[in-house]
């Protein structure tokens, strides 16, 4: 596997991570433990070195599976985790309090099984604290040795500034990938001035770009793909155009749908690092075997010609949820 650094913070990690929210939380019921730290410890064994978590994705149950999954490797690889929303609970609201980020700090440590968190994001930008006061409260975290990076997720470019003004941001984590690429208007340019990395979450526009989806796909009542309007079935229906033509190209490259939209998220910057999840192993096989495709300028240029013409429907969030990114 090659490696990547988050933009000059000096944090390497492999070219693709693993995101590993939906082994616990988000996409119906929690994988078995045991099947789940196989997969987590197969995924370093075939090179990945780059895991995130959040304190939200269980509440706590994905910390702590991670922690298990990599205490016996856990100087070889990098921990992202994330604070931000009151108890943990997403549905409670954001919390980015000074007190709060240090006793989130406190406890991530304890269910990581570990000394340090490797890169701390804010989960989501609090409009009730100013980001100068959330990126100060890191600061002093790294500097005591509980944190070494700190990051951002879902922010926009002047918190971005402010915040990288006080304390040096090394990763912005929000969505990107073939059928959301608003990021590029302003957050990428924002980013490769800053000299910050871009980790790219929904790489795989939640499972859509892998085919295996379509208008007649039912998911789990806990799955909070029933809530996105890019998952109503009208919408699966007009965004298949999408999929379709990416299995097209794939097919000339002897690739997957998955493997080329991984491979273009990392044609377009050398400190992008995708973080695709997957609770199987053959799809962790797939989504790793990305990083070994090479898109040729030609090849970059047929997909943009090729989807140019393909208007993605369907808002990527529901209206409630519109207020929490792109701060």
């Amino acid at each position: 596997m090659q490696t990547r650094e988050l933009g000059r913070s000096g944090l390497k990690v492999s070219a693709i991570g693993l995101g590993c929210m939906g082994l616990s939380y988000g996409y119906g019921p929690a994988t078995d433990t045991q099947d789940a730290v196989k997969l987590i410890r197969t995924a370093f064994e075939r090179g990945v070195t780059f895991f995130d978590t959040a304190e939200a994705y269980g509440p706590f149950k994905n910390e702590e599976l991670l922690g298990e999954a990599l205490a016996p490797v856990r100087d070889e690889v990098v921990i992202a985790t994330k604070f931000g929303f009151l108890g943990g609970d997403v549905q409670r609201g954001m919390d980015s309090r000074p007190e709060t980020i240090r006793r989130v700090a406190d406890s991530a440590l304890n269910r990581l099984k570990t000394d340090r968190i490797d890169l701390f994001y804010q989960h989501r930008v609090d409009p009730k604290v100013p980001i100068e006061d959330v990126a100060g409260t890191v600061r002093d975290l790294i500097q005591q040795g509980k944190v070494k990076h700190f990051g951002l997720s879902e922010a926009g470019g002047q918190t971005i500034r402010s915040a990288h003004a006080v304390q040096p941001v090394a990763a912005l984590q929000s969505e990107y990938s073939l059928w959301w690429r608003e990021p590029e208007q302003e957050i990428l340019p924002t980013i490769e001035e800053l000299g910050i990395g871009f980790v790219p979450f929904s790489p795989l526009g939640k499972g859509f770009l892998t085919g295996a989806i379509n208008e007649t796909t039912t998911f789990d009542s806990s799955d909070f793909r029933n809530v996105v309007p890019r998952f109503a079935p009208e919408a699966r229906k007009a965004n298949q155009a999408l999929v379709d033509r990416l299995g097209e190209i794939a097919a000339r490259k002897g690739a997957t749908k998955a493997q080329v939209a991984l491979a273009w998220l990392l044609a377009q910057r050398p400190w992008i690092v995708p973080i695709p999840g997957t609770t199987k192993l053959s799809r962790l096989e797939e989504n790793i075997g990305a990083a070994d495709i090479e898109l040729t300028p030609d090849d970059l240029r047929e997909i943009a010609a090729a989807l140019s013409d393909i208007r993605v429907q369907g808002d990527r969030y529901p209206a409630h949820m519109q207020a929490r990114v792109g701060r």
